[in-house]
């Protein structure tokens, strides 16, 4: 990756407003939305893992940095990486991570504060920022900007505490994050409260009660997909398939893309 397009990747987050970056699950869908004309693109940790027939979190590590080489390989778009809690759980495998990804050739990556354990889902707030600061001290150190995102995974986790969400984003702001994230933001009271409580740059997941609009308005400044694109396209496979067996119809081919179309979004790239 070269240093200038993780640069551009870094200028996005400035706004004016939020900007989307979807997440392909695979090469096709990589070049799929490069063509569409998206600024960058990210991993989704779970579609990848759905794609690999494995529940989200089943994906080893290498296996995951693996997956993200093929991405960064696929289109010309600076690329971050969703690594969830990364390595390991101590903070020196979260600045490792950071090693791993810039090799990856990734403009960004995220690291997550959940554990990956059920019994005690969330790291403690001591460590969680150490594991934090330890990524940033990498990232700092790296040879080219690359962009740092840490994630409190409270509301995902089941936990809607925002006191502690907002308490968890501002030291990881503290410990040198550049971006900061909580999935599972669903009304725009909260977001606005996460956006004014610090003053890095805040990605959101997209949910379906808030526009680009509402969220650029209330102070975000990326909107990410995480595995929506994958749920979507795996309920359309699942809605055709029920008919097919339940009705022996196929009038789901009515509203397939046409193979033409899908076959102009390879074959321009296959022809440069």
């Amino acid at each position: 990756m070269a240093s200038g397009m993780t640069s551009e990747f870094r200028k996005l987050h400035e706004g004016p407003g939020a900007f989307l970056i979807p997440n392909p699950w695979d090469i096709g869908t990589a070049k799929v939305l490069a063509a569409l004309g998206f600024k960058a693109l990210a991993t989704t940790s779970a579609g990848f893992a759905f794609s690999r027939g494995l529940p989200d979190g089943g994906v080893p590590f290498e296996v995951r940095m693996a997956h993200c080489r093929e991405i960064v390989g696929a289109t010309e778009l600076p690329v971050s990486a969703d690594l969830e809690k990364g390595k390991g759980d101590t903070p020196d495998s979260a600045g490792e991570t950071i090693f791993a990804a810039e090799a990856a050739g990734l403009a960004g990556c995220s690291i997550e504060d959940s554990t990956g354990d059920q019994r005690k889902p969330i790291y403690d707030f001591g460590l969680a920022v150490e594991r934090v600061a330890a990524a940033a001290e990498a990232a700092r150190a790296l040879n080219r900007d690359f962009v740092f995102t840490a994630r409190c995974e409270n509301f995902f986790q089941g936990k809607h505490d925002i006191d502690d969400t907002i308490k968890r984003l501002q030291a990881y702001e503290r410990a040198g994050a550049d971006v900061l994230y909580a999935p599972g933001l669903t009304d725009i009271e909260t977001v606005r409260a996460v956006c004014s409580a610090v003053s890095k740059p805040v990605n959101v997941l997209a949910v379906h009660q808030l526009s680009l609009r509402e969220l650029s308005a209330a102070g975000v400044r990326r909107v990410s997909l995480g595995s929506r694109l994958t749920n979507h396209a795996f309920a359309g496979l699942e809605k055709a398939c029920r008919e097919m067996l339940d009705y022996g119809t196929f009038t789901f081919a009515r509203e397939t893309m046409a193979l033409g179309s899908l076959q102009a979004f390879f074959s321009r790239d296959a022809a440069k």
